[in-house]
């Protein structure tokens, strides 16, 4: 899960609520999230119930504004019937916004590309371009190495990303390639950003970790800085 400029949420994983707990996550200030897939790690929409009247209070009627969620058809599977329970009885709680893949959407003077994702294709998974003030993230989430049609994508538009974030859910398992991936499929990613999508002032960070990957923290950062990456952690904040 990650939040920019706390206003755009990407992903609303069953670790929400325990955010606004330990570390101060205010839910009040995000206007719109971005779903990649309908995985209960990235997707845990039961808790929107809590942001309907009879749990949600707001300070004024201003205030209260229906959060805006954004997915593919085929991630919103269990968040439809939510909605539309959830509308019966306040409809400023929740809207749903379909999005498909190479398609741009303007959110919130964001600029939001869903680019297709080698995940669970049942799905229609996504990642994601997100662009304002003339900075631009790729945030690469659950993925394995780029399929061939979104490379294509991210070429021919010619945009140079100042930040880059990649699944690395494998992290030693240099074999893993499709559906997530490790340090030596990051490397690859990197690489071929660039040469045309990135260079030396792009940052680039390692995300999204298992316990399969067979290191703890202070292991794998001492492994990712060999090859130029830096490493998320709970709390970890960029500034673009």
């Amino acid at each position: 899960q990650t939040v920019i400029d706390n206003e755009l949420m990407i992903d609303f994983s069953a670790d929400s609520y325990l955010h606004t707990l330990k570390y101060g996550l205010d839910l009040r200030t995000i206007k719109a999230c971005l779903l990649t897939h309908g995985h209960d790690d990235h997707f845990y929409p039961y808790d929107f119930h809590y942001r309907a009247y009879g749990y949600a209070y707001f300070m004024n009627e201003e205030e209260k504004k229906p959060l805006q969620i954004y997915s593919t058809k085929n991630s919103a599977n269990e968040l439809l019937p939510i909605v539309s329970s959830m509308n019966k009885r306040d409809e400023k709680a929740l809207c749903w916004n379909e999005i498909k893949p190479f398609e741009e959407y303007e959110i919130f003077g964001y600029k939001v590309t869903p680019l297709k994702a080698d995940h669970a294709r049942k799905l229609d998974p996504v990642f994601f371009i997100i662009e304002k003030d003339g900075k631009v993230i790729l945030y690469a989430h659950d993925t394995g190495y780029f399929l061939e049609e979104t490379w294509e994508y991210i070429e021919k538009s010619n945009k140079k990303f100042d930040f880059v974030s990649l699944d690395c859910t494998s992290i030693l398992n240099e074999k893993a390639y499709t559906n997530h991936m490790g340090i030596k499929a990051c490397c690859d990613v990197k690489e071929r950003l660039l040469k045309k999508n990135a260079d030396e002032k792009t940052v680039f960070c390692l995300h999204h970790f298992s316990h399969n990957g067979k290191l703890n923290y202070d292991d794998l950062v001492s492994e990712a800085e060999k090859f130029g990456f830096s490493v998320s952690y709970d709390t970890a904040e960029f500034e673009i």
